[in-house]
């Protein structure tokens, strides 16, 4: 991984994340949601229990098990499920889009419950983010109209947001690779139940679905966040998160050119208000310095890493 330039790893896991979003799609065409949520979180477990191990990683402690267990059921489980069921319906593009407003509702939660302070300008910027989502979400199929798979996809952008603000306390005592790890295990053990009915849909499922799977659990939810956490750690803070605003953008052209899924216009342009407005609540201005626009709140799980990226080592908070 150190030989890898930094830059290009920011690239590759860009395109992972974008990549995610047709891929589920892909998956869906001949399995069930519950089914493509279990067996993706389950190998994507697999895999980073594998890297954690090899990076030194330990277990949790006892105290924090509860709050591991609420970002599993919100950033894993309910979020694979939501998401699985609207993209059912919703074109990958369009649900990259509503899904990239998850910031928004950490920062909502984070003043509301955390007691954090936002300034008259984010507020302004949340505003104009849920307006654009949600115009996002009732123009999923062209025309303005309730759509209730568009809507289970705004759902899932507000449970990531829940387990973006739920993960911050463990955050402060774990490496961004062991909190990851700990929350994709318990959102797959909750899934644990499904076990009768994802394996009923799996006996059936194509060859092609599985190949998504695998590949979902392998690239975007193992490979992709170790490639972004070297990245962060080599890079300055802003460049490789500004990086993340281009996701929905690469997740319009992948699902363009793999599953010619072309987004309607007043779906780009509520999405374009959307994304204009997780900029204004997120970005702050630049410094008298005249120092680079950063992100100052980890909202998604690489902005997280980004926050995180110089903190001790939880071996010596440990100590």
């Amino acid at each position: 991984m150190q030989r890898i330039p930094a830059p290009l790893l920011v690239v590759v896991t860009v395109v992972l994340w974008a990549a995610a979003f047709p891929a589920i799609r892909v998956g869906l065409e001949t399995m069930s949601p519950v089914a493509l949520s279990f067996f993706r979180l389950a190998m994507a477990s697999a895999v980073l229990c594998i890297a954690a191990r090899m990076a030194g990683a330990h277990l949790p402690r006892r105290a924090d098990l509860a709050q591991i267990a609420l970002c599993g059921a919100t950033g894993m489980a309910a979020y694979q499920l939501l998401l699985n069921v609207g993209e059912r319906q919703v074109q990958a593009g369009t649900a990259s889009v509503i899904i990239a407003t998850a910031p928004v509702y950490s920062l909502i939660i984070a003043s509301v419950l955390l007691g954090e302070r936002l300034p008259p300008r984010r507020w302004w910027g949340l505003a104009i983010a849920m307006l654009g989502s949600c115009a996002v979400a009732v123009s999923a199929n062209g025309r303005l109209s309730f759509q209730p798979a568009a809507i289970a996809v705004l759902l899932a952008a507000l449970v990531q947001g829940m387990y973006h603000a739920a993960q911050r306390p463990l955050l402060s005592r774990y490496t961004p690779l062991e909190t990851a790890t700990y929350a994709m295990v318990a959102g797959a053990l909750m899934l644990v139940p499904t076990l009768p009915w994802s394996l009923h849909s799996a006996a059936s499922a194509s060859a092609r679905s599985w190949i998504a799977v695998v590949a979902l659990a392998i690239g975007p939810s193992a490979l992709g966040f170790v490639a972004w956490a070297g990245a962060v750690a080599r890079m300055e803070v802003s460049r490789p998160a500004l990086a993340l605003y281009a996701v929905p953008v690469v997740a319009i052209g992948v699902s363009w050119a793999w599953l010619g899924e072309h987004p309607k216009p007043v779906t780009i342009l509520a999405g374009g208000v959307a994304l204009i407005g997780v900029a204004v609540g997120t970005l702050k201005r630049p410094t008298a310095a005249g120092s680079a626009v950063v992100l100052d709140e980890a909202l998604d799980v690489g902005l997280v890493l980004v926050a995180l990226s110089e903190q001790p080592d939880p071996q010596e908070l440990r100590q």
